[in-house]
């Protein structure tokens, strides 16, 4: 995840007496259409290693699926839980990941980096050849899906990061990152009552602000999806599950913010986003691996789902989901979501 591994077996993520910061010290290199960092465009072979409990990973999953990449870049998906030396490929069959041959994720970090210190984490990509990690840089990554593996992009393909509207994307998703994505888990992880409101009002005072913008626009950035977007979804999609109980982030349920409710559900019932999302590896996740939050380990059996479903009235807003695009086809057969994991059927 953004955070670095750890958990069951005592992993540590607060911090007593002070804030959480995040790490953000992630591997740069870049897989570019020209190959300048060594890793060129090329279908087949990278795999992109994800958990579907984690929001950061989501973003590529959804950017993938939307652009249609899922025969370039193939995916390996950990399971929902780990402990302290990394995400681990429990799901699969005899726990190691078809492709790469691994059991942890851990093992591609040290096949490039021996003894890598900083978190492993997801989403990542790696090197199928060599079995070695790229990258885990989250923020740059979903932006080269976008821009460097055009060539490889399904016919009918959104523009998530049109030129004339990247600076303003890059503005919005910035404000997103500090106050919102990463401001839940600084509600979550603070060490101090300081600390924790500090966050706490900050994470509110920005879903107040995205509440007036969304009110008269559909979308965050022009008038159709882009990347902010998706930056926005998948910490929504998390709010009433985990973060509203288990990050204390509960002046209000997603529920309870009109505005923000109807944007999340149009996103949830848009292709490409709401096939993405397992609740159950979402609340397993964080429920069962922050320890230290949730010493007992018990993950609750709520919220209901049903109401994802329910009509969100957006489309008045006008907006073209797509663009001149068109909607992603239904996900792969081995790519699709337990039904018993989402509301949608």
């Amino acid at each position: 995840m953004g955070e670095a591994a750890g958990g069951t077996t005592g992993g540590k993520y607060v911090e007593p007496g002070g804030e959480f910061t995040r790490d953000q010290r992630y591997i740069a290199t870049r897989i570019t259409a020209d190959g300048r960092d060594g890793y060129p465009v090329e279908p087949g072979r990278y795999r992109l290693a994800v958990s579907r409990a984690c929001p950061w990973a989501n973003r590529l999953i959804i950017v993938r699926r939307l652009l249609g990449l899922e025969d370039a870049i193939s995916m390996a998906v950990a399971g929902p839980t780990h402990d302290a030396r990394s995400w681990t490929f429990d799901l699969d069959p005899g726990g190691r990941d078809p492709v790469l041959g691994i059991e942890r994720l851990q093992e591609a970090y040290f096949a490039r980096f021996p003894g890598y210190e900083r978190g492993i984490t997801v989403p990542a990509i790696v090197d199928v050849p060599t079995g070695q990690v790229v990258t885990n840089n989250f923020g740059q990554m979903s932006l080269d899906l976008s821009t460097e593996w055009t060539a490889y992009h399904r016919e009918g393909a959104p523009q998530l990061y049109p030129e004339r509207l990247r600076d303003e994307i890059d503005e919005v998703s910035a404000v997103l990152f500090r106050d919102v994505n990463n401001g839940v888990y600084r509600c979550g992880f603070a060490g101090s009552q300081e600390a924790y409101e500090k966050a706490y009002h900050q994470l509110f005072d920005r879903l107040d602000w995205l509440t007036e913008r969304l009110a008269g626009q559909r979308y965050l950035v022009g008038d159709t999806i882009t990347e902010a977007d998706v930056r926005l979804f998948t910490t929504l999609a998390r709010f009433d599950p985990v973060y509203h109980g288990h990050f204390k982030c509960n002046r209000s349920k997603l529920t309870e913010m009109p505005v923000l409710w109807a944007y999340a559900r149009d996103l949830f019932q848009t292709p490409g986003f709401g096939d993405t999302v397992d609740f159950d590896h979402i609340k397993r996740h964080y429920y069962e691996v922050h320890r230290d939050i949730n010493p007992t380990g018990v993950v609750p059996l709520g919220p209901d789902l049903a109401n994802w479903l329910t009509p969100h009235g957006r489309e008045e807003l006008g907006g073209r989901p797509f663009g001149d695009g068109t909607p992603p086809p239904p996900p792969p057969a081995g790519e699709r979501v337990d039904p018993a994991h989402t509301p949608l059927r």
